[in-house]
């Protein structure tokens, strides 16, 4: 996919690898739509994407643990533009983000699953159709290797709480989702894949959680940009890649079943008829 003239959103795009994956596109002449909650963070992307590209990218603010704010995020984003298309589903908290302690989100759901997979969720669904409209399009949602099966008599992990096990199973929520979306746009001219980036990337969410980075956020970055604009990726949906290669995920998000027991429940949490 030529990136020139194309429009791009990337939730949590103003640091780490977003913010990378963010000034590439602009150079490559995208129209480019970045999130983040920290405005003067934002201002200094702003400035650096100027500065790199000559073109200007547009801010949205907002709070992903607030399913209020997402869905204006979405407003926002279906009112300013009358395309869209690629989405890139970045934006999250680690394990430790926050610190240790179960935490929920402003809608009273475990803050990991609402902000890395219930945001993106109802994001995604939200922007299906300016996305489809401006078919061939593409989601790509960043997923990780950390992934651990969903007890459905726990979602909410209110017994036996790790930050572990809340952000490993955000993120295998957001690799079944990416399976049944697919199959939902099969004919649509939208895909969408998930992928791990690269392991323990230098970013502010590794060095939060005491962990000593293993890869760059270059690794990371570019492996993301493959799944935007790859020519070999064009057309394939609902793939889970490491890095470069496609992979097998944990094998929960193979069970059409418990798929659909997610897809139920998210519809549910984000009110999404």
């Amino acid at each position: 996919m030529t990136m020139d003239g194309k429009t791009v959103l990337i939730t949590g795009s103003t640091d780490g690898v977003g913010r990378y994956v963010a000034v590439k596109l602009a150079q490559a002449g995208a129209k480019v739509l970045i999130h983040g909650r920290d405005t003067a963070r934002a201002q200094t992307l702003v400035a650096d994407i100027k500065r790199v590209s000559g073109r200007e990218p547009v801010f949205y603010q907002a709070d992903l643990s607030s399913l209020a704010e997402v869905r204006e995020l979405a407003e926002f984003v279906l009112a300013d533009h009358d395309r869209l298309d690629v989405f890139v589903s970045n934006a999250g908290i680690g394990s430790l983000n926050e610190g240790p302690a179960r935490q929920t989100s402003k809608d009273g759901h475990e803050l990991r699953f609402a902000v890395n997979y219930l945001a993106g969720f109802l994001l995604a669904h939200m922007l299906l159709p300016r996305l489809k409209a401006s078919a061939p399009a593409r989601i790509v949602n960043v997923a990780s290797l950390g992934q651990q099966p969903i007890d459905f008599d726990d979602v909410m992990i209110v017994r036996n709480y790790s930050g572990g096990r809340a952000y490993s199973q955000s993120k295998l929520s957001q690799i079944m989702f990416t399976i049944d979306l697919a199959e939902q746009l099969q004919g649509s001219g939208v895909t969408v894949n998930s992928l791990h980036p690269a392991t323990y990337m230098n970013t502010t969410m590794v060095r939060a959680s005491g962990t000593t980075p293993m890869s760059t956020v270059e690794q990371g970055g570019d492996a993301i940009l493959h799944l935007v604009h790859g020519e070999d990726v064009a057309g394939q949906s609902g793939l889970f890649f490491n890095g470069m290669n496609q992979a097998r995920a944990n094998p929960q998000a193979y069970d059409a079943e418990a798929r659909r027991r997610l897809r139920a429940l998210s519809l549910k949490l984000t009110g999404i008829s």
